[in-house]
């Protein structure tokens, strides 16, 4: 009884993999059909403007409801970084967050063997909601970056556009990481960014969790920053702390101060996450998404919208890390095996759903 039982857990398992693949391939092509956003709402607002306005740098807002004020630019390329998709015109970020991401690409290169990082979206130039991609991004203090490392040549901006994605998951296995794939570099290079005390979380997928709950033998007193989410399997998503003194950003709860590798992060492994939502009445009446208007996020989004912009994107470039304090390096990190090769750009993931 007890074996029928797990097989059968184990073929609900396979099916939904595969449903959850499925539905959001689905959801990608309606995504590339989606219509442009209404005139006057606040995605098309914000979406429109190109440069931050001038004034201080303020967050505004919650981390998915909010704008900001007096954003840089991560410059496009760095000894450790280089900024990808520039069409999306979205490395602009409250200057603590340009600081850490400059940081920790430093901090990795030199003491944790990754070459550089690939830094993905940040924010629009004065946050706000997105056409696409994410519910957050919104103020500044949300940050991706690849799980692919930095190639050692300068990218093209062509390249930039194109270059696939690099999943950690295995192929046809369910929240299983591909070992051909994962090192012992992207788990140095997560505990290096989950090290830094100004950083509140950072979103992964439940298998790269379970991976390094499983595997991490170094200090784990950060291991409870790593919280696991849907998709996030060839990226990660490092959320910072409402800088000290702003009164105008509304923190996110603290995480728990457990490591997160108990009951939180089997529940990912049963049926319920994935099961699919379940269908409407047949007499209920279909309710029409309600766009966010500019009304509906904090009254000073809406001045920021209206507000002068700087002079140029160059005005607007982070000046680098002098430009705010650094944080000392951890120095509890095990060191970099020299022999360890990383992987090259790996298979192209499927989209997964996404609500960070």
């Amino acid at each position: 009884m007890a074996l029928h039982t797990t097989r059968t857990f184990q073929t609900f398992l396979k099916l939904a993999f595969a449903g959850v693949l499925g539905a959001s391939l689905v959801a990608g092509d309606a995504n590339a059909e989606q219509k442009q956003p209404s005139p006057g709402s606040a995605k098309a607002l914000f979406g429109a403007v190109a440069l931050p306005n001038q004034g201080a740098a303020q967050a505004f807002g919650f981390y998915a409801k909010g704008c900001m004020s007096g954003a840089v630019a991560l410059p496009t390329d760095g000894p450790t970084w280089q900024t990808m998709r520039l069409s999306r015109n979205r490395r602009w970020g409250n200057p603590a967050m340009i600081s850490l991401l400059e940081q920790l690409s430093r901090d990795a290169a030199k003491y944790d063997g990754w070459p550089g990082l690939l830094v993905g979206d940040i924010s629009q130039p004065r946050g706000g909601p997105m056409f696409n991609g994410h519910a957050s991004h919104q103020i500044g203090l949300d940050a991706d970056i690849w799980l692919t490392p930095m190639p050692a040549h300068p990218m093209s901006i062509e390249e930039r556009e194109i270059l696939p994605f690099t999943t950690m998951l295995q192929k046809g296995a369910f929240l299983t990481i591909n070992p051909n794939v994962w090192t012992k570099s992207h788990a140095r290079l997560l505990m290096r960014a989950a090290s830094y005390p100004q950083v509140e979380r950072i979103f992964v997928n439940p298998a790269i969790k379970k991976k390094m709950c499983d595997t991490w033998t170094g200090d784990r007193t950060n291991l409870g920053k790593l919280r696991p989410i849907y998709g996030h399997d060839s990226h990660f998503h490092i959320r910072m702390k409402c800088p000290p003194g702003a009164a105008s950003c509304k923190p996110q709860a603290p995480v728990p101060a457990d490591d997160g590798c108990g009951k939180s992060l089997a529940w990912w492994f049963t049926k319920e996450p994935w099961a699919p939502p379940k269908p409407p009445k047949p007499d209920a009446k279909p309710v029409k998404p309600r766009e966010v208007m500019v009304s509906d996020l904090p009254n000073a989004c809406s001045s920021v919208l209206t507000a002068p912009s700087v002079d140029s994107v160059q005005t607007a470039t982070f000046g680098g890390a002098a430009a705010a304090p650094a944080v000392a390096p951890m120095a509890v990190m095990p060191a970099a095996a020299s022999d360890e090769a990383l992987p090259a750009i790996g298979p192209v993931p499927d989209d997964k759903p996404s609500i960070e």
